[in-house]
């Protein structure tokens, strides 16, 4: 029997429900049919009912998550009826009795498809890569439905928004998959505004010390912001009145992970950075006007202000390939302070701030030619060999999400968009399969180049083909498209089966005459030699890699070869990955066990340092279960970490320094600024050692003109305490920045 307040909070949540609810429908614009309509609240009631025992993390009813995910589909991204549907339904298939099949009856076809590539795998499907397969179930629906992608974000969107009440190494996990794809597909499909915020929310979780300390600032310096752009815009205003152009302006900050990147690769202060927001200048005018409008405004702005020309982008005349389309200038405002302006139309702000979904409402209005249809036909042949390794796929797949790209030309002038850093071999492949297959020479504005050169804006390229060409296992260094990848691995692993067919034959010949049955001890060979199928271990064979004389030196017990596991160079068995057994060694006698992994001493286990981010004591750090080194320890900063995360999460385990004594840790600090004599090293050292009581290990200077670059090695008690003596030093006179050395 149900108490009191069970009864009591089964009303409160219906009532939360039931508001949530009428907030998605005030979102919906338009007339809705009656259709749509009864299918919107058949939809609703179904998922209400199937997820009626769940609840979130939080604690709230689960069935909050898909109704805030249908309204980030309305709201943010501009989808209908048909995607309000498919996401109150997103997560029935998956954690309900609800079966597709169910969806198919009660919705029709179009809505079940949907459902099923929103639907997770199973997780036995493939135990070593998961989440890449999961990935590329996902992005493979791009070519049949966008709307899965879309969906997709919007439920992302949602989960990273709500992350607070998950472990810690959850909210990595899940950051690391949001920084790793679901940021850069948002850049593709032109939803800048869900990828800044992607990029913040990941940054709070992964670097919540800067993260917070910058939007602790640009909160104090909101008020002189406003006042600033308001001063920038008050001489325009009049100029921009005169043209006779219906026009708004408004203006607002940079993401706080923009402004931190700057900061880390600029090695400046916040107070240091001038451009911390834009100046959005937008016109509304018939498409026919709109160039034309957009560099009257221009010719304004810089009449009124300096401009800065190198800093002038013309997207308006050439769109970005995700269809974002915008001018952008950097003038130089009052008080010397450099200022970001874009100019655009009502429709080209829409396209940009909504992406794909706006574009469509402006299909066939423009000009331009499809660039998302362009763009998706490149994904179509990714996914022409359905055979394609996940993670391969997902690599190949991250190469189409390029934030940067170059303009090429074809011997006939047409133009070509390609990401930043192509070869001229990715420029052949682009053009067709064939041209990349068969290229012997390539031309860059008629010079012979070499294939691996490096394209430019501008280039225009010839390709000379021969049918007897071939590609080879060195053209892969050569390109960095998804498609020339694809392409490429697909010829070499056709050519690898023909070779395999020899190593076959060879193989049986030999098992054959050592009177032990083939299908019994192949894979026992593959096992031994250390290979992941069976074709690996032909074609090593074709190719002697492998020497057949060596198959007489095994023993042989009841027609079955015995195998004897390899011994690693540690003196440790190797061991297979998908057992994911932990490499242990006996326990060290020291010291200095400050690292855990996985809440033990990690003198436990074989581990060594990663050497790409080469972390230090008092780092915030994981573990990385490899295939054959042990263990390797990460930052969870290191750039390799978004990766290993979303890929690999299942060979993730915890990691963390600990002091177990008052000994504390070295930490190497960079310390730029003004060079004014002597005094410089006296200031730093009575700072460090006197003011903060830190006892410093070596101190290195160099000056010149006028400016210094100071390292400095000191011994803190805590990652904490660095964060303090960093900000301390940072606030000394004539500092220009302080920082901890990467490695």
């Amino acid at each position: 029997m149900q108490s009191d307040l069970d009864i009591k909070a089964m009303d409160d949540d219906r009532i939360i429900i039931q508001r949530a609810y009428r907030n998605l429908l005030k979102c919906i614009k338009g007339t809705l049919s009656q259709e749509d309509q009864d299918n919107i609240r058949l939809a609703y009631e179904m998922a209400v009912k199937a997820h009626s025992a769940q609840r979130r993390k939080s604690g709230e009813p689960y069935i909050l998550h898909p109704i805030a995910v249908a309204q980030i589909c309305v709201e943010e991204i501009g989808l209908g009826p048909t995607a309000v549907i498919c996401a109150l339904l997103h997560d029935v298939v998956e954690d309900t009795d609800i079966t597709l099949k169910e969806i198919e009856e009660t919705f029709g076809e179009r809505i079940a498809k949907i459902v099923d590539g929103l639907t997770k795998l199973d997780s036995a499907y493939n135990v070593d890569v998961p989440q890449a397969e999961n990935f590329k179930k996902v992005l493979s629906t791009l070519v049949e439905d966008v709307r899965v992608v879309l969906i997709k974000m919007a439920d992302r969107l949602h989960n990273m928004r709500t992350l607070g009440s998950m472990l810690k190494h959850k909210q990595l996990k899940i950051a690391a998959e949001t920084t790793y794809i679901y940021a850069p597909l948002a850049h593709r499909l032109g939803l800048y505004n869900i990828k800044t915020e992607f990029q913040d929310l990941c940054m709070k979780i992964t670097d919540p010390e800067n993260y917070h300390e910058i939007a602790r600032k640009l909160k104090e310096t909101k008020k002189s912001r406003t006042n600033y752009i308001e001063d920038f815009i008050k001489p325009l205003k009049g100029e921009l009145d005169d043209l006779n152009i219906p026009y708004r302006i408004t203006g607002r900050p940079k993401s706080i992970y923009s402004i931190y990147n700057k900061i880390k690769t600029k090695k400046v202060s916040f107070e240091e950075i001038y451009d911390l927001f834009a100046i959005r200048i937008i016109v509304d005018v018939p498409i026919k006007k709109e160039k034309s409008a957009c560099w009257q405004v221009y010719s304004v702005v810089t009449d009124v202000y300096s401009t800065i020309p190198e800093r002038l982008k013309d997207w308006i005349t050439t769109p970005k390939s995700n269809g974002y389309e915008s001018l952008h200038t950097s003038v130089i405002g009052p008080g010397g302070r450099f200022v970001e302006v874009q100019i655009r139309s009502e429709r080209m702000d829409e396209i940009a701030e909504r992406g794909y979904a706006a574009h469509w409402k402006y299909k066939g209005m423009s000009n331009q030619h499809d660039v998302y249809e362009s763009w998706l036909d490149s994904v179509r042949d990714l996914m022409e060999n359905p055979e394609a390794d996940a993670l391969e796929f997902i690599n190949d797949f991250k190469t189409n999400l390029f934030a940067e790209e170059v303009y090429i030309y074809t011997p006939k002038g047409d133009l070509q968009i390609l990401p930043k850093g192509s070869s001229a071999l990715d420029f052949a492949f682009s053009i067709h399969s064939d041209l990349g297959y068969h290229a012997v020479a390539i031309k860059v504005n008629n010079k012979l180049v070499p294939m691996g050169y490096k394209l430019k804006n501008g280039d225009q390229v010839h390709v000379t083909t021969n049918k007897s060409q071939k590609p080879n296992e060195s053209w892969l260094k050569m390109v960095i498209t998804g498609k020339a990848r694809s392409k490429i691995r697909s010829a070499l692993k056709e050519e690898k089966k023909k070779q395999a067919e020899f190593g076959k034959e060879a193989v049986e010949r030999k098992l054959n005459n050592l009177k032990v049955d083939f299908e019994s001890n192949i894979d026992t060979l593959i096992k031994y030699y250390g290979f992941k199928t069976r074709l690996d271990l032909y074609s090593a064979i074709a190719s002697d890699e492998i020497k057949l004389s060596e198959f007489k030196n095994f023993k042989i017990e009841n027609n079955k070869i015995v195998l004897i596991t390899p011994v690693t160079e540690q003196g440790l068995v190797s061991h297979t990955v998908d057992n994911l057994e932990l490499p242990k060694v006996e326990a060290k006698d020291t010291d200095k066990m400050k690292l855990l992994i996985g809440g033990e001493s990690a003198d436990h286990y074989d581990f060594s340092f990663a050497t790409c981010c080469s972390p230090l004591p008092g780092d915030k750090v994981f573990a990385y279960l490899t295939s054959n080194a042990g263990l390797k320890i990460h930052r969870q900063s290191c750039a390799n970490a978004p990766n290993l995360f979303a890929n690999y999460g299942y060979r993730i385990m915890k990691a963390e320094w600990i002091n177990i004594s008052n000994k504390g840790f070295v930490a190497e600090l960079v310390i730029t600024g003004i060079d004014s004599g002597p005094g410089v090293i006296e200031r730093l050292t009575q700072n460090i050692s006197g003011k903060l009581g830190l006892n410093i290990r070596s101190f290195y200077i160099d000056g010149n003109e006028g400016y210094f670059e100071g390292r400095i090695s000191i011994v803190v008690p805590s990652e904490n305490y660095l964060v303090m003596a960093i900000k301390a030093l940072k606030g000394l006179d004539g500092i220009s920045s302080v920082y901890k050395a990467e490695a």
